[in-house]
Order: structure tokens, then C-alpha cells, then sequence
């Protein structure tokens, strides 16, 4: 017994002993006694009364009162104190919580012991196709029912991911995780790994396009070696002639590879187009080696730049950009044939456009050029030495100059390159010196 409730039970005896002294000297001790506790209940009632009022609106103030009731509603007062600190700082807690799994680039769901939806975050509605509003409450099992996730959640152990295609768009592919947490609930994270399985596909793809273009020229190098290991040819032509055909496949292959560690730069390296590039002089050199190239075929190549508009950009990569467009138009335009390279600012953008008067393509091919090895005539393709990579880095680096790429062309009539840069890429009236 605490000394409050002591103090109280003495408080009680007391009066009711000096009531029963009272009463004795008008013979009513009795009477003096009863009215006394009738009103001490009175009292406790309405202070009774008073705290289950303030149980019932707790918004309001705790009521005074004097001796034992005051002591108890300075108790309730501490714990009510306490309750609201602990409040703000769960409500706290969990506010940051909510931020933290916001910002998450992975969607997280929390489940309770029923498996029932509590809180999900927007990334986790966007991936699975959640609205918080109707499907809070809502088992996870019934939004989400493929049959692998069905037996993954019913599991005990849950240290593997699991993947499955996204309820919201089949094209998309999610791994997920259940991590248990609390008294029997779950918390669910998700990741888009589309990119990821795509680049796999891609790296399947590359490593048996690589293994298929080695594979012919590595074929004739072999041939003629194991042919010149055995024996010599006694005439100087054939082996002239089989020198020269190794010569030029293993240039093919040089050639390959370059392409190809110029395509892996782009894709790995940093974006750092900062740099004032001198459009008109490239284009002007490209011209020249063009013109080398092309000189056993005669053909005319004209070139009109603006010397005052340059670009903001990376010199190596459009240079890549510039010269696979300029040198495709000399490999593919026939003998006496018309190149016209361009480079001039229409409207508020910047276009770089290469036109031949070759054979032109055919329709079915033109949405499939800049994909990596494809070849819309493969045997002419090998002989003119290309790789099938060219226009895979043109899409590449106009891409990381902000650009477009538009392809026209028709067969017997030709075809037409041109390069859209943007307003924000142009640097007009500047020096003429590319950095």
C-alpha cells in the first residue's frame, strides 16, 4: 500500500470519527456518520465522473482535484506526457520510414500476419499494379497470382529471390523477396530487372554475332596458312594472291575491332559532351579521306558546311558519327556516283545529312539498320569491308549528343543520313577551333 493510500484511509477514519463524535452529542452519531460517507461517495463519483468524461474526449484537460483524486490525476497526467512523447516519436520514426522507402528506387510492400496489404510505396504500385486505396486490406495473393509467387509466399524460407513478369505490363520482369519482420509479417521487395535480362539477351547475342563474323575471315587466314605450311606455291601470283586475301582479312578484323571497343566506349563511358567541336574543319578532313577512298570509282563528293555553326559535344565520337555515315554513302555509291554532305541549322536545330545516288534500301530494312551485325545485303556488305557495326555506333552517338537519326531511302534511287541536334547542343559565332 502506497503512503497516498494510506493518507486516504486514515482521511476517511477520521472523519468519520469526528461525524460520530458530533452525533453523539445530539444522540445522532448514527445519522451524523451516514450523511458524512454519503457525501465522501458523492465526492469519489463526481470525480468519477470527471475522469471517465476526459477518458471519453481526450483532447480535453485533465480535471483538478484535491488529495487521493489529485494524485491520481497527476499520475495520468505523467503517463498521458509520456504517451504523446512516445507518440511523436513513433509517429516520427515511422514518417522517416515512409520517406526512406518513398525514395527507394525498389517498390516495398508491408504485410500483416494474414498476408494482407498495409502500406505500399508508389514504386511498389507502379511495378505490380497497386492502388493503395482500393487494395489496402486486400491479400497480396490475389493481386499478385502467378503460381510461383503463390508457392513463394507460402514458404518458410525466404533467403532467395524469386522473378516473375510484372502484373502491370507482362514486357517487364520483377525480382522479388520476402523479408519476415514482427510478430508473423512480411515486407516485399521488388526491382525492374528488364534492363537487366535485356542486356544478358544482348550479350548472348553479341558474343554469337562476334563468333560468327570472326569465324569466316579466321577461316581464310587458317586455310592459306596450313596451304603455305606445307608447301609454297612455285608461282609468285597465287602467292601474292593469297597474301593479299589475308591481308584483307585480317584488316576486316582489324576493323571489327576497332568498331566494336568504340561501341563498348559509348556504352560504359560517362556522358562528358562539354566540349566546342568544329563541325565545318571535321567534315572538311572526313571529305578529303572520303575522296581516297572512294577515288577508284570516280565519284564526285560535295561538301557544304557552315563554318559558324559548331557543336557542343565529344570530337572522337562524332568524328565516329561523321565518318561511318560519309564513308557507308563512298563503299555503297557505285562507280561516277554523287555523294552531297551537309551541315547546316534549320530552325532551331542543327542537321548533319549525308545523300548518295546508290542503290538505295529497301523498306522492310530500314528500321533494323543501326541494330548490331545487321546487314541488309550481307555479301555486298563484307566485300565493301564493312563490319555490320557502323550504323550501330552512329545510333549510339548521335544518341549521347541528344539527337535523332532519320534514314530515308528508296530502292534505285538512293538514300539519304541526317543527323537532328539539338538547340542546347548549337554554338553559333564561335571560334572556329575545335577543342
Amino acid at each position: 500500500m502506497s503512503p497516498q493510500q494510506k493518507n486516504e484511509i486514515i482521511s476517511l477514519l477520521s472523519i468519520i470519527a469526528i461525524s460520530a463524535l458530533l452525533g453523539a452529542v445530539f444522540d445522532l452519531s448514527f445519522l451524523f456518520v451516514a450523511v458524512t460517507l454519503f457525501v465522501y461517495i458523492l465526492f469519489m463519483l463526481r470525480n468519477i465522473f470527471r475522469l471517465h468524461n476526459w477518458l471519453l474526449n481526450r483532447k480535453k484537460d485533465l480535471p483538478d482535484a484535491q488529495g487521493y483524486w489529485g494524485e491520481i490525476f497527476n499520475e495520468l497526467y505523467l503517463i498521458e506526457k509520456k504517451t504523446l512523447k512516445q507518440k511523436k516519436l513513433l509517429s516520427g520514426a515511422l514518417s522517416r520510414f515512409k520517406k526512406a522507402a518513398q525514395a527507394l528506387p525498389d517498390g516495398v510492400i508491408i504485410l500483416s500476419q494474414y498476408n494482407e496489404i498495409e502500406w505500399v510505396n508508389p514504386i511498389a504500385n507502379n511495378l505490380l499494379g497497386i492502388n493503395t486505396k482500393k487494395d489496402k486490406g486486400q491479400k497480396i495473393n490475389n493481386l499478385i497470382r502467378h503460381p510461383d509467387f503463390q508457392r513463394y509466399l507460402i514458404k518458410s524460407n525466404f533467403s532467395k529471390t524469386m522473378t516473375i513478369p510484372s502484373p502491370a505490363n507482362i514486357d517487364n520482369i520483377l525480382t522479388l523477396q520476402i523479408i519476415p519482420f514482427g510478430y508473423k509479417q512480411k515486407m516485399i521487395f521488388c526491382r525492374d530487372v528488364t534492363h537487366v535480362n535485356k542486356l544478358e539477351e544482348m550479350r548472348t547475342n553479341f558474343v554469337s554475332n562476334v563468333s560468327h563474323e570472326m569465324r569466316s575471315p579466321l577461316t581464310v587466314l587458317t586455310g592459306y596458312l596450313e596451304m603455305f605450311s606445307n608447301k609454297l606455291p612455285d608461282d609468285e601470283t597465287s602467292f601474292k594472291l593469297g597474301i593479299d586475301n589475308m591481308y584483307q582479312q585480317a584488316a576486316r578484323m582489324q576493323r571489327l575491332v576497332t568498331d566494336l571497343l568504340a561501341l563498348s566506349k559509348m556504352e560504359t563511358a560517362p556522358v562528358e559532351h562539354t566540349k566546342t567541336v568544329n563541325v565545318a574543319a571535321l567534315l572538311i578532313s572526313l571529305k578529303e579521306n572520303a575522296e581516297v577512298l572512294g577515288q577508284d570509282k570516280h565519284q564526285t563528293i560535295l561538301l557544304e558546311a557552315d563554318e559558324s555553326l559548331n557543336l557542343r559535344g565529344n570530337t572522337d565520337e562524332l568524328h565516329s558519327l561523321f565518318s561511318n555515315l560519309i564513308n557507308n554513302a563512298v563503299r555503297y555509291t557505285p562507280e561516277n556516283g554523287e555523294i552531297s554532305i551537309s551541315w547546316k541549322k534549320l530552325g532551331k536545330q542543327a542537321v548533319f545529312s549525308v545523300k548518295d545516288n546508290g542503290p538505295g534500301i529497301a523498306p522492310q530494312h530500314i528500321p533494323h539498320l543501326t541494330e548490331r551485325f545487321y546487314r541488309a545485303d550481307i555479301d555486298r556488305s563484307r566485300e565493301s569491308g564493312g563490319t555490320g557495326l557502323g550504323l550501330a555506333i552512329v545510333k549510339y552517338a548521335i544518341e549521347r549528343h541528344d539527337g535523332q537519326l532519320d534514314i530515308l531511302s528508296k530502292l534505285d534511287e538512293g538514300s539519304s543520313f541526317s543527323c537532328y541536334f539539338p538547340e542546347q547542343r548549337l554554338i553559333l559565332n564561335s571560334s572556329n577551333n575545335a577543342a
